[in-house]
Order: structure tokens, then C-alpha cells, then sequence
């Protein structure tokens, strides 16, 4: 498996399942973690660019 596959696969649910509580009463927290979960795509997405 390609190195950086497994974090930007991991951002993309983590970034999926916050925006679905974008919307509830949790709304800061959602925001926090989806950030995270961006995070985790780019980062994932370097490393795939980056040891092609």
C-alpha cells in the first residue's frame, strides 16, 4: 500500500462524519474535528505526492 494512502482515506471519513454534526447542538466540536480531518487529507495527500 502507498505511503500516505491510509491517513487521507482516514481524514476523508474523519472530515465525512463531522460535517454530518455540522449541523446538531455540537457544532464547535464538529468544526475542531473536521479541521482535524483536513488536516489529515492534506498531510496524507503530501506523502502521496511526495515517495511516488
Amino acid at each position: 500500500m502507498r505511503e500516505g494512502m491510509i491517513p487521507t482515506v482516514l481524514g476523508t471519513v474523519v472530515t465525512a462524519s463531522s460535517a454530518a454534526f455540522l449541523g446538531s447542538r455540537y457544532k464547535i466540536a464538529a468544526t475542531g474535528i473536521l479541521g482535524f480531518g483536513i488536516a489529515h487529507i492534506v498531510l496524507g495527500a503530501i506523502d502521496l505526492f511526495e515517495h511516488r
